[in-house]
């Protein structure tokens, strides 16, 4: 299967990947970050891979919820190398996410994607993904 869990190895190629979503400043700080997802018991990293290359990656968090029965899993961060869209591996990509998160009990799974990601947008559109009105942020960097 060309789904694996992600090593520190595959920094470079997430960092690419990064960049093409337009965070090009992950370099100081994406092992770190890393490291931490993937020793996380409620985080999960995976990668696609084909012939040796990395060409997607996908960072899902599982959220306990106290007032439901099952938990959220929401999608962090997740990108096709834009040599390799349209070819399935989103959607084989994000169908293992959803896999996941029903092996850990979750009700649904969520995520956030900018305004300006329009064909982000109906790819998750096509998996069934609905918009929830309101998304509200608080910087704590001013604070």
């Amino acid at each position: 299967m060309p789904i694996r869990k992600a090593t520190l190895a595959d920094s470079s190629k997430i960092q690419d990947l990064l960049q093409q979503m337009e965070y090009p400043d992950t370099g100081n700080f994406i092992q770190k970050k890393m490291e931490i997802l993937l020793s996380h018991p409620d985080e999960a990293l995976f990668v696609y891979e084909a012939s040796g290359e990395v060409l997607a990656f996908i960072s899902i968090h599982f959220i306990p919820q106290l007032a439901l029965e099952g938990d959220f899993a929401r999608i962090s961060y997740f990108a096709v190398d834009e040599t390799a869209r349209s070819k399935g591996i989103g959607k084989e990509m994000e169908a293992y996410g959803v896999a996941l998160a029903q092996e850990r009990n979750c009700d649904q799974i969520e995520l956030h994607s900018h305004s300006r990601r329009t064909e982000a947008h109906r790819f998750y559109n096509r998996q069934g993904y609905t918009e929830v009105p309101k998304y509200l942020v608080k910087s704590l960097k001013s604070l």
